[in-house]
């Protein structure tokens, strides 16, 4: 498509968009920005058309992927799968990413950072969830290691079981050693983080709610 930029009229539905028209023609839409440097008259061959409608493609995805972003943080590779999704091309993805990049909205640091430290908050997991969940987001080992280290596991377990105790109260002290146990390892916490769990909680049972278990 080539020839002589002939209108340029905002959408009606969307103000931040302009239409443009080549020898009377609609020919395509445009964002605000690369639309004001157009003007009547102006020939335009087939490589500037090409030009502007993939800046306007790059601009949409990025556009996109704020939106996608605007839920909650996610990670560079949650990002790209969106956009794929969305049916961008290859070449506009990989701008739009870094674009968003290089504005400081893609960071898989500090998104495993706030993936771990929500998790401990609301729903606590031991290290080895926490690396499953991070490595099904696409976030990479390096970053994973780095911050799962420092979480401290025992802590979170006892954070985690201290949610599910009521549900124990007068039972044996079997079952709660066996069920509560299940309930921990199923959240990815080891054994050797587990069993003084456990028997931190047993102390503490014994001391605030003697008759918690039954004989």
């Amino acid at each position: 498509m080539q020839g002589k930029v002939t209108a340029l009229e905002v959408q009606k539905r969307n103000k931040e968009r302009v239409n443009v028209y080549i020898d009377g023609e609609f020919a395509f839409g445009l964002n605000m920005m690369d639309a004001a440097a157009l003007r009547k008259g102006q020939e335009l061959s087939e490589a500037d058309v090409a030009r502007l409608q993939h800046a306007d493609a790059i601009i949409k995805a990025v556009d996109a992927a704020a939106n996608f972003l605007s839920y909650r943080p996610r990670s560079s590779a949650e990002v790209r799968q969106s956009l794929e999704k969305k049916q961008f091309q290859p070449g506009v993805v990989e701008a739009a990413m870094q674009r968003m990049t290089d504005l400081g909205y893609l960071d898989d640091s500090a998104f495993a950072r706030y993936w771990v430290e929500n998790r401990s908050t609301f729903k606590p997991r031991g290290p080895l969830a926490l690396r499953t969940e991070l490595r099904q987001k696409g976030v990479p080992d390096a970053i994973i290691r780095e911050v799962v280290e420092d979480v401290d596991a025992e802590e979170l377990a006892y954070r985690a079981a201290q949610k599910k105790l009521s549900r124990y109260r007068g039972g044996t002290l079997q079952d709660f050693k066996r069920k509560l146990g299940g309930h921990l390892q199923r959240r990815g916490f080891g054994y050797d983080v587990v069993n003084p769990v456990l028997n931190r909680l047993i102390d503490d049972l014994s001391e605030s709610e003697p008759d918690f278990f039954v004989d």
